[in-house]
C-alpha cells in the first residue's frame, strides 16, 4: 500500500486529533483501505453490546465497560473504498487540511515506567494469577499489561497505518478515531464474528509461540494445546447456542505478525440477523482473552490485573445486519494521545505457566506495534 500525497497524510494525521469520528481499516488479504467517516456529532454510545441489534456503522467496545470507556458506533455518513474515492470525500468536506479542528489536548506529564518496574509489575501480577489456577479455582487466566513511551518526532498515524497494512498482510488494520475513545491503531488476526445473510464464521485463537526467523514453527507444547482446547470449548458452545449447521477446521498453526497461534474456524448458519448484539454479548470476552469459567475469570481479572485495559481485547469493525459483517477483537493495538503511545499484550495463563516465559510473550506481542513506528 502506497501513502498518499503529504497533504492527504496531513488530513488524516489532524483528523485524528479533532472532534470527527471516523475508521480508517484494511480488512486481511487485500490492499484495499475502507473509510468509514461521520460527519457531525459524537458517535453512538452504548452500555451493552446487545443494544447493537440491529445496527450499522463501525464498533468500537471495549474489554469492561465503563463511563470513561463506552461501547461506541460511528455512524457511517459516508463509506469510501480505495485512496482515490476516500481522498475524493475527504476534500469535498475539508479543503484544506487546516479547515479539521484540532481539539485541545490534555497537557500532563508522560508517566512512564522503567523496564525493570513494568518487569516487576508483571511478576507481582503472574503471582497473584497463578495461585488461583493452581489451586483449580480457574482453568484459565488471561493476564495483560501495558507499556508506555513518548510519541516519535514527527510521527504520522497515517504513516503507522499504512507501515502495518504493508508489514502484516494476514491481519485486520485499523486507525480509529473518536472523542470518547482517543486515537487507536491495531493490527488484528483474530475474528470474532464476519459473515453475511445465513453463512457465518468465528475463530478459536490461542496459544503463542515466537516466529523462527521467516519459518513458521509447529511443535506445540500441552500449555500451548490445552489453552487451545479450552478457548475452542467455549466458543463451541456459545455457537450452537444462536447457529446450526456447526463446522470445524483445525486446530493449525496460523502466523500474525511476529509470533503464531494455534487456530480453530467455526463455520456456522444464522436464521436470522437482527440479534448480532445479542451473540456477540455472548462471544466476547472469548477465553483467549478472558479465562474459564467466563464470569468468575471476568470479575478477577478486574480485581486484579490493577490497570484498565480500555479498548485492548475489546472489539473493533464493521457491523451491517443486512449486508457484511467483519468485526475483531482487538488485540496488537495502541493508543495514541498528545505525548505518549500505550501498547497493549497479554496471553493465557495456565497453572504449568512461567513468568519469564509469559513475559517474553507479551514482549513478543508488543513488537507487532512497535516495528511500525
Amino acid at each position: 500500500m502506497i501513502l498518499p500525497e503529504s497533504h492527504i497524510q496531513k488530513l488524516f494525521d489532524r483528523l485524528a486529533q479533532s472532534a470527527t469520528s471516523f475508521a480508517l481499516y484494511r480488512l486481511p488479504w487485500t490492499d484495499e483501505p475502507i473509510l468509514v467517516l461521520q460527519k457531525e456529532g459524537e458517535a453512538e454510545a452504548f452500555d451493552d453490546l446487545s443494544e447493537l441489534n440491529g445496527k450499522k456503522g463501525f464498533v468500537l467496545a471495549p474489554f469492561h465497560r465503563t463511563e470513561s470507556h463506552p461501547i461506541v458506533l460511528i455512524r457511517p455518513d459516508i463509506v469510501a473504498h480505495e485512496w482515490e474515492q476516500i481522498i475524493q470525500e475527504l476534500c469535498h468536506i475539508f479543503p484544506q487540511a487546516s479547515d479539521v479542528a484540532i481539539q485541545n489536548g490534555t497537557d500532563s506529564a508522560i508517566c512512564m515506567d522503567t523496564p525493570e518496574e513494568n518487569k516487576q509489575h508483571y511478576e507481582e501480577a503472574f503471582a497473584r494469577f497463578i495461585a488461583p489456577l493452581q489451586q483449580k479455582t480457574f482453568k484459565k487466566l488471561v493476564l495483560s499489561r501495558h507499556c508506555t513511551q513518548p510519541v516519535p518526532e514527527g510521527f504520522s498515524p497515517l504513516a503507522a497505518f499504512v507501515r502495518a497494512c504493508n508489514s502484516y498482510p494476514r491481519m485486520m488494520i485499523s486507525l480509529c478515531h473518536t472523542p470518547q475513545t482517543g486515537t487507536w491503531i491495531g493490527s488484528t488476526p483474530e475474528i470474532i464474528l464476519s459473515g453475511q445473510e445465513k453463512l457465518w464464521h468465528t475463530v478459536s485463537l490461542a496459544g503463542t509461540m515466537p516466529m523462527q526467523g521467516e519459518s513458521i514453527p509447529t511443535e506445540w507444547s500441552t500449555k500451548n494445546q490445552e489453552e487451545q482446547a479450552f478457548v475452542s470449548e467455549y466458543i463451541r458452545k456459545c455457537v450452537k447456542q444462536f447457529g446450526s449447521q456447526v463446522t470445524e477446521k483445525g486446530p493449525y498453526t496460523a502466523r500474525a505478525g511476529h509470533v503464531v497461534h494455534l487456530k480453530t474456524d467455526f463455520h456456522f448458519s444464522l436464521k436470522e440477523t437482527g440479534h448480532l448484539g445479542d451473540l456477540l454479548k455472548t462471544l466476547h470476552p472469548t477465553p483467549a482473552v478472558c479465562g474459564l469459567p467466563k464470569q468468575p475469570a471476568y470479575d478477577f481479572i478486574l480485581e486484579n490485573e490493577h490497570y484498565d485495559r480500555s479498548y485492548y481485547s475489546g472489539i473493533i469493525g464493521w457491523l451491517e445486519p443486512e449486508g457484511h459483517t467483519t468485526l475483531y477483537v482487538n488485540l496488537r493495538c495502541m493508543k495514541i494521545e498528545d505525548k505518549q503511545i500505550t501498547f497493549y499484550a497479554g496471553g493465557g495463563i495456565l497453572p504449568s505457566s512461567v513468568a519469564d516465559s509469559e513475559w517474553e510473550e507479551t514482549q513478543q506481542k508488543m513488537n507487532t506495534m512497535r516495528h511500525i513506528l
